[in-house]
């Protein structure tokens, strides 16, 4: 039986990936920053463990908890939706640390194991975001554009070690925690902004096209994961897939 960890499972993608490995007979090492019991079912093939992905001393004890995993999945991050103007740079270090950093720090922490055994998988969740550009978002694409050339560079150093390393690229997913994540570091900026704002926040509240569901990320992970075949790009919900076209992405 082979064993998977995930970072961010407290909702979200996280959380509904995790469920959806565990239906399909895998291990499942859900993380999350503050343990929650409950919100997953049940099983002797679940652990929940607690990890910051921009501590450390967290992934050093995540690690070596966990013990031997076949694929890694880093899921964890924070949004941020603001005027590049008005936010502080504490904030985005925060949003970098998280996104970006911890992406990397856990990607190197399996890298070890995965190298000797000569085999694992690296699954990154970025954005469609990075294929076109929105307004008050450029701090949190950036932080995901990184990871998309982070993985794709990375790939080519670790296949000679029959380890893969891909991304999946959700779209639009209002269903999930993303807006309000997003909303509680966001800054109102220079009032030169506010029109701007209220557009793009409407734009969110009234939108109607197609979108994102959290299953569809979880079918896009299983498929990277488990589809030696599956290509670097993945793109994850209905909306994604339609942006990943018209960009020539796939």
């Amino acid at each position: 039986m082979k064993t998977v960890l995930i970072t961010g499972c407290s909702s979200g993608f996280g959380l509904e990936t995790s469920k959806y490995f565990l239906e399909r007979g895998w291990k499942v090492i859900a993380t999350m920053r503050t343990p929650r019991e409950g919100i997953l079912p049940r099983s002797e093939n679940l652990r929940i463990l607690a990890l910051d992905v921009s501590k450390d001393d967290s992934i050093r004890k995540a690690i070596a908890e966990a013990g031997p995993i076949d694929a890694l999945v880093n899921n964890a991050g924070i949004g941020m939706l603001s005027p590049l103007e008005g936010t502080s740079m504490e904030s985005i270090r925060e949003v970098f640390e998280t996104n970006t950093l911890g992406t990397i720090a856990m990607t190197q922490a399996v890298l070890p194991q995965f190298r000797e055994r000569k085999g694992g998988v690296i699954v990154n969740v970025t954005s469609t975001v990075t294929l076109k550009s929105l307004p008050l978002l450029a701090v949190y694409t950036a932080s995901k554009a990184a990871i998309n050339a982070f993985t794709e560079s990375v790939a080519i150093e670790l296949a000679p070690f029959n380890v893969r390393a891909r991304l999946v690229l959700p779209g639009l997913a209002p269903q999930t925690s993303f807006a309000a994540n997003a909303k509680e570091r966001m800054a109102t900026g220079p009032a030169a902004y506010n029109d701007l704002v209220q557009q793009v926040m409407a734009g969110f509240t009234n939108f109607s096209g197609p979108i994102t569901h959290a299953n569809d990320v979880a079918e896009q992970i299983w498929k990277a994961v488990t589809e030696p075949s599956a290509p670097m790009r993945n793109p994850a919900g209905e909306d994604a897939v339609m942006l990943a076209k018209e960009v020539k992405f796939i």
